[in-house]
This record gives C-alpha cells, structure tokens and sequence, in this order.
C-alpha cells in the first residue's frame, strides 16, 4: 500500500500524535494540515479564522489538503475536515481514511491537559466539555462515513499505532 493514509477525528482525538508515529512505523512522511496551512500562510488557525471567518480557513483548509496529499505519505487532518462534502470525496478516492474515534468526555480531558488555543479556537464559546459533546454530535456521522477504518482512539498512542497497522494489513489481505 503506497497511497495517502488519512487521519481523522475531532480535536483533541490524537491525530497528529498517532499519526506521526504510524508514518514512523511505516516508513512514510508526515504531514499535519494545520502546520501546512500555518506554514504556508504565515497565519495560525485563529488568525485566519479572525481575518477570513471559519469558510475562509476551511476553503485554505481544502487546498492545503489536496497539495499535501501524496503516496507514501500520513496526513493529520483538522477536526472539521469531513465537513465538507468535496474533501470526504477527495479522501476517500485518493487514500486510506482512519477515524481515531474517542468519547467527547476524553476529548475534553485531553484538551484541558495540553490546550492549543492559538492554533484551534473554540467553535462555540462554550466549555470544551459541552463543544467537544457538541462537536461529536454534529461530526460523527460523518467521521463514520469518511473512515475505511473506525480506531479506539482511546488508547495509549502505540497501541492505537498497532491497531491501525492490523487493520491495514488486514486490508490488505483481502
């Protein structure tokens, strides 16, 4: 398998984590959208979503997808990338989509413990408790729709590794 392995899930769910360790293991590049995005613009998350409002970071959002996506390579996805309709499509022809499915009480925690506001702002207003509990209730659907493979995202961040690399191989035995 050489195409583009894809990681989704909402903040906090250990994307970036899981993923660069699952590049590692495999061999391949690692590739966060965020930090692409950040470095391509020289803005964070917050200041594009302050300038161009959350449609203007979610259009940078869809072409910094498309431009970082290659074989031989694991990409990090934001947590609002499965909303548009245009980038589930893109994912599912052009890789493999992994969801790092997590409870919204473990999404908090995890957030609480290592906040990112500066790169993520609050879509709500709200404590992360009820925006991750929100969150989940508006994405999961399409979390599930977008993912080859549905992850327990709440395992220590090797072992989550190894459950991915199993369902992969497993694809591939098919």
């Amino acid at each position: 398998m050489t195409q583009t392995i894809f990681m989704v899930g909402a903040r906090g769910a250990g994307k970036t984590t899981v993923g660069s360790a699952l590049a590692k293991a495999l061999g391949y590049k690692f590739v966060d959208t965020d930090l692409a995005l950040l470095c391509a613009s020289g803005l964070s998350v917050a200041d594009i979503v302050e300038r161009e409002g959350w449609e203007g970071f979610r259009r940078r959002e869809t072409e910094t997808l498309k431009a970082i996506s290659s074989p031989l390579t694991v990409v990090a996805t934001g947590g609002g990338v499965v909303l548009s309709q245009e980038n589930r499509d893109f994912m599912g022809e052009n890789g493999t989509v992994i969801y790092l499915r997590s409870p919204a009480s473990t999404l908090a925690n995890r957030l609480e413990d290592a906040p990112l506001e500066d790169q993520r702002p609050t879509l709500t207003g709200k404590p992360i408790a009820e925006e991750m509990t929100e969150v989940l209730n508006e994405r999961e659907a399409l979390y599930q729709e977008s993912a080859h493979h549905v992850v327990d995202g709440t395992q220590e961040p090797q072992t989550v590794v190894n459950l991915i690399l199993d369902a992969l191989a497993l694809a591939m035995a098919r």
